[in-house]
């Protein structure tokens, strides 16, 4: 396998950015011919090979003619953390003093779960994450998205592991950035790179309702932060919400469902005293009850300068109780890597003071990772 470049030297196109239609129609320009761009690509994302001249099936010319077309950049690590419940935090370095988190989960024996990140903060503003707090940055390339996996996905091959599912849950709204996620997704599910299952991949939004048919169009699953049960606590915790109130966001999940047949994941934060009483419950079934649906419940995970708390572990189970009294189909977020800041809400970049662990749930990890409650 070559080492990953991390300088681009002084050649217009980053392979990692382009997807297999754009490589064919670039040395289609050329004269050659399309299916090798298949070829590229599979020695590229299936071999791992980055130098042309390594490409057996490429000619000595055409290599060489390639290297003035291509190079292969991709993000550097900087770091890794391992959380005691074996979920692993990256962190990359994207130039100009800009870092991303990307985290992967752990979940029984075989599945790994990638969290990837598609933009250097977020203009979401959602009052109980961490990323909100940060404002939007910049956007990421396609090859710094493609490049996250890249990095995971090679650094466990020595293991004999391999990623499984990647979510579009990580730092950014995915569909304030359209054109390089699924651009990434494109080149991730291509049968000639990594041929991953589009079933395998979920991309989340809080609720930016006219991009949502992209996500449907792609093929991929839709997951909803919904995190309220009405209008008026949703306009509180996701600002999103007063552009795109719930009778909408709602009314774009049936076409999405109608449309792929799939059901849609919603995302409901657990907020004490806030989104976590049997009223809420009974509204949230209300709510979405027409739509065919899980309701992943997910308790509020901690960071520095949050108003919000965490429930106690009683008030998360009775709400899961009623609403599986109720009727709907709902499952309870295990928490992961939250002694690492890597949780759900957790993520942001480096600045100064910010923390790399939080201590005060070292102990309570250890008991969760000892208890079969999923939480």
């Amino acid at each position: 396998m070559s080492e990953i470049q991390t300088l681009a030297p002084a050649v217009e196109n980053n392979f990692y950015d382009l997807t297999l239609a754009q490589i064919q129609n670039l040395i289609a320009g050329k004269g050659k011919e399309k299916f090798r761009a298949q070829q590229i690509f599979r020695w590229v994302y299936e071999k791992r090979i980055s130098s042309f001249t390594e490409m057996s099936n490429i000619s000595r010319d055409f290599s060489k003619e390639l290297e003035g077309v291509f190079h292969f950049k991709l993000p550097k690590k900087v770091s890794e953390l391992k959380s005691l419940d074996g979920t692993r935090k990256y962190l990359f370095d994207i130039g100009e003093g800009n870092t991303i988190e990307t985290v992967l989960i752990p979940s029984g024996e075989d599945r790994l779960t990638l969290c990837v990140s598609s933009e250097v903060g977020c203009n979401m503003a959602c009052k109980f994450c961490f990323t909100g707090k940060q404002k939007l940055k910049r956007r990421l390339s396609t090859s710094e998205i493609v490049g996250q996996f890249m990095h995971v996905h090679d650094s466990l091959q020595p293991e004999g592991k391999r990623i499984s599912n990647i979510v579009f849950m990580g730092m950014g709204e995915p569909l304030d950035n359209p054109e390089s996620v699924f651009a990434s997704i494109d080149i991730l599910t291509s049968e000639w790179g990594i041929n991953l299952s589009k079933r395998k991949i979920t991309v989340s939004t809080s609720g930016l309702v006219p991009l949502m048919p992209l996500i449907t169009q792609a093929g991929v699953r839709l997951a909803v932060s919904l995190n309220a049960p009405n209008d008026e606590v949703r306009d509180h915790v996701m600002p999103i919400n007063k552009k795109y109130p719930l009778s909408e966001l709602l009314a774009a999940c049936k076409d999405h469902c109608a449309e792929s047949g799939d059901k849609v994941t919603f995302e409901y934060v657990l907020l004490k005293g806030v989104t976590d009483s049997l009223k809420d419950a009974k509204e949230l079934h209300q709510l979405t009850r027409g739509v065919p649906c899980k309701i992943n419940i997910i308790p509020f995970n901690e960071h520095p300068g949050s108003d919000f708390q965490r429930p106690e572990r009683e008030s998360v189970l009775r709400f899961q109780a009623e609403l599986m009294r109720l009727g709907a189909h709902v499952l309870l977020r295990k928490t992961m890597g939250r002694d690492i800041y890597a949780a759900c809400g957790q993520l942001t970049s480096v600045y100064e003071g910010r923390p790399e662990t939080f201590k005060p749930a070292q102990e309570d990890i250890k008991s969760r990772a000892q208890s079969s409650l999923r939480i």
